[in-house]
């Protein structure tokens, strides 16, 4: 059933600035964070100072993902993904603000994106900041670690795998092949600041837009969070798409309660009754 709430809402406005959380991307098989309330489902991701600080903390973390990086590279768009790349086929979309690490977006179709925490599909070296893939980089993983690729376990919101119990210990963890330094994922973790140009970028397009609409996220990040802020200051309606509450309810002219594709379907719906150009 169409909220009409939402469906007004988008009919209503041109200039939309998306921001999207990890719950567009559950119908995809990709879990997410927090439950109802906010609170954590599971134990905090791994902090940036961890991960740079302690050999062991990366050793865990590359085992895990080792294990949990097949699940994540197979996964595709789901309705939610799709419904809101039609938003910016309609020319609606001022630009797609995502706080996912997945590049579902993009892989439906969207083009106006801004990746807020980076993307998981590529490593970064910490010390000559190159850029490669993580595909590359799994190959490398499983050549070092045959025994691991077998393992099978359940797959873990930020593109790991469930493994507690396991000694970590003899894991062995590649460095750059360019100069030996620490890899990680290019992404933003815990504890780690968004880069100011996205910022910045996503700021700007905001100034722009008419309308902001939140999607599957509980807005407990202040680096999402803060959109939702910018928009009320400056008097941009915010509305939001979320099963559960999320921090800014307070501020939204409206929430539905309601899983991200079926809510946002109707924009599929539309564009399959539209007459050919």
């Amino acid at each position: 059933m169409i909220d009409e709430r939402l469906e007004s809402f988008i009919t209503t406005h041109r200039r939309i600035f998306v921001l999207t959380g990890a719950g567009c991307s559950t119908d995809s098989g990709i879990p997410d964070y927090r439950d109802a309330e906010g609170g954590w489902k599971r134990a905090q991701p791994v902090t940036y100072q961890a991960f740079m600080g302690e050999a062991a903390t990366r050793r865990r973390y590359w085992a895990r993902s080792l294990v949990g990086w097949p699940r994540i590279a197979s996964a595709r768009p789901n309705v939610a993904h799709r419904a809101l790349a039609q938003l910016e086929e309609r020319g609606q979309c001022e630009l797609l603000l995502t706080q996912n690490v997945d590049g579902l977006h993009q892989a439906a179709g969207s083009h106006a994106v801004v990746d807020l925490h980076g993307r998981l599909d590529m490593v970064r070296c910490m010390a000559c900041e190159q850029r490669t893939p993580r595909a590359d980089l799994q190959r490398r993983l499983v050549e070092r670690n045959p025994a691991w690729a077998a393992l099978v376990a359940d797959t873990a919101p930020d593109g790991d795998a469930d493994l507690e119990g396991r000694d970590f210990d003899a894991f062995d963890v590649p460095e750059c092949e360019a100069c030996g330094g620490v890899l990680k994922p290019d992404v933003v973790f815990f504890g780690e600041n968004v880069p100011q140009e996205r910022v910045r970028t996503a700021m700007d397009h905001l100034q722009q837009a008419d309308a902001m609409l939140v999607v599957g996220s509980s807005l407990m990040v202040w680096s999402g969070f803060r959109f939702v802020h910018a928009a009320v200051r400056e008097g941009i309606p915010v509305g939001a798409v979320n099963l559960g509450r999320t921090r800014g309810d307070d501020l939204l002219r409206f929430r539905v309660a309601a899983p991200c594709g079926p809510a946002l379907s109707f924009l599929l719906e539309a564009a399959a009754s539209a007459p050919a150009r």
